[in-house]
């Protein structure tokens, strides 16, 4: 059977700001969603992404990104074809160039020497492994705007304004390490993203950790997360997780299965949790090295077999 890895993330408290370099006239904005009836800011897949591509790149573990981003140039570079069996980014993140048509549909003769094909584009694709939802923050967006002024030419200033939004953010994601090229780099996601730091790549003008505070896991054979979600945060700041202790209590996620880590933990939900038999555990790094250990016994118990039959 096959192997599934999904986590859901909350970060930690922060003040977030400009995550994509979108404004409104002077004002800086953040994205926004409707959630739950209310609005508030969100933080895409996309720029989550592009952080955990950025730490392969930088943390010196020996992982080889084919498209790099250059800090001087502000731009992305390519070291070569696309290749997911050398490169990590290629192979976790997927990827798709489309090309035009070599022939223009409006020339007389187009066709009539290279055939209908030559009339269409290509497109070389791979669909990524590691999936990720959008993050979402916690809190309620209130409208904060901070105001400010900038000197310019002589005599000149200008005004601008940026949105922020105290607030901790909680994403999920999910992995099939049986997809990859190969199979333990579903391990190198999972250090990538509780190490994550700069999100947003490029446009981000401020540091927001991305780390978790608290965390989320499930290896499981089952096809679906359930997990997604799964952290409420009140006015005060009480965290709590009722759908995940419900879910459990109802048999639909074997406890056996789930790592609740970091201030979760500490909950009166974790609490609940561990007694009803999930793995709970204070520190995020110890988890998820128990996790690990789980996932390359479990991958080479599953490759010794393959190899037996």
């Amino acid at each position: 059977m096959t192997f599934h890895l999904f986590g859901n993330i909350l970060t930690s408290y922060g003040t977030a700001a400009n995550n994509r370099g979108e404004n409104e006239g002077n004002i800086t904005t953040l994205q926004k969603i409707l959630w739950k009836n209310e609005v508030h800011t969100t933080v895409s897949a996309e720029a989550i992404r592009w952080a955990l591509r950025y730490y392969w790149q930088t943390a010196g573990n020996g992982y080889e990104v084919n498209r790099e981003w250059d800090d001087i140039t502000n731009d992305n570079k390519w070291k070569s074809d696309f290749d997911p069996d050398s490169y990590i980014d290629d192979d976790v993140l997927g990827y798709m160039r489309a090309e035009g048509a070599k022939i223009d549909a409006s020339d007389e003769n187009a066709g009539k020497s290279k055939g209908k094909q030559a009339l269409k584009g290509t497109t070389t694709a791979r669909r990524g492994v590691l999936e990720v939802t959008r993050a979402i923050s916690t809190q309620p967006y209130s409208g904060d705007v901070t105001f400010n002024a900038k000197s310019g030419q002589k005599g000149s200033t200008s005004l601008y304004g940026t949105e922020v939004h105290a607030t901790r953010y909680q994403y999920g994601f999910a992995a099939t390490p049986g997809r990859l090229h190969h199979q333990d780099r579903v391990i190198a996601v999972l250090e990538g993203l509780i190490s994550l730091g700069e999100v947003a790549g490029n446009h981000s003008r401020f540091l927001y950790d991305f780390a978790p505070d608290s965390l989320v896991l499930r290896w499981t054979h089952d096809f679906s997360p359930r997990i997604l979600y799964c952290f409420e945060e009140d006015t005060e700041g009480n965290l709590t997780m009722p759908d995940l202790v419900r879910r459990v209590q109802a048999g639909d996620i074997d406890p056996s299965e789930l790592w609740v880590a970091g201030a979760a933990a500490e909950t009166e939900d974790g609490e609940k949790l561990e007694a009803l038999g999930a793995h709970v555990e204070p520190g995020i790094k110890a988890a998820v090295t128990e996790v690990i250990q789980l996932i390359r016994e479990q991958l080479n118990e599953e490759k010794k077999g393959e190899h037996e039959r």
